[in-house]
């Protein structure tokens, strides 16, 4: 049979202890206040997909364990590292006081094309994505080392946040696992 869709055991994934235990891309995600418990569920599976570092859940964003997060999760909220703080500001100030370039993903006056945005090398990098209405904090977007913006050519105004995660985290990934020159592939 032509192009046979594979089953899900011969995909060959690895498992929550493999998962913990593998390099990790130098990528974290801030969420500043997400309502919908589908999209913080979707954030996890798009971060245990691509190996993000880690998961900050801020302010009104829900925390796991939640049947609403675990429904789009799928288990990812048990591999990817994850952490609550009340104060998106404070996250934000502390990764930078570990040397994190932060960016907000926003649409803002100096905002970087993300197809522009590039990545150094030994530098990790900390994506915020904001509330489905109001996005981003104007606060947290004036204290973000840079704002990326996804470019878009239709008559909508934005992204659902979980396409936006998709969206950012992969072009991150391949300039990051592009400039380190290594797969970020399991190894056994």
């Amino acid at each position: 049979m032509k192009n046979r869709k594979l089953k899900n055991s011969e995909l060959d994934r690895i498992n929550t202890e493999e998962y913990k235990a593998s390099e990790k891309t130098p990528l974290i995600i801030i969420l500043d206040n997400i309502r919908s418990l589908n999209n913080i569920g979707s954030v996890f599976r798009t971060a245990d997909a691509f190996l993000v570092k880690k998961i900050y859940l801020c302010g009104i964003t829900a925390q796991p364990p939640h049947k609403d997060i675990q429904k789009t999760a799928l288990g990812a909220t048990d591999s990817v590292d994850w952490e609550y703080a009340e104060n998106t500001l404070d996250v934000v100030s502390k990764l930078q006081n570990e040397g994190v370039f932060v960016a907000s993903i926003e649409q803002a006056e100096l905002a970087v094309n993300l197809t522009d945005f590039s990545v150094q090398k030994e530098l990790t990098y900390a994506v915020i994505f904001g509330n489905e209405v109001k996005g981003v904090q104007q606060k947290v977007v004036t204290s973000s080392d840079a704002v990326i913006e996804i470019p878009q050519f239709g008559t909508k105004h934005s992204l659902n946040i979980s396409v936006s995660v998709g969206v950012v985290v992969w072009d991150l990934f391949v300039k990051l696992k592009n400039l380190k020159r290594y797969s970020l592939q399991k190894k056994r």
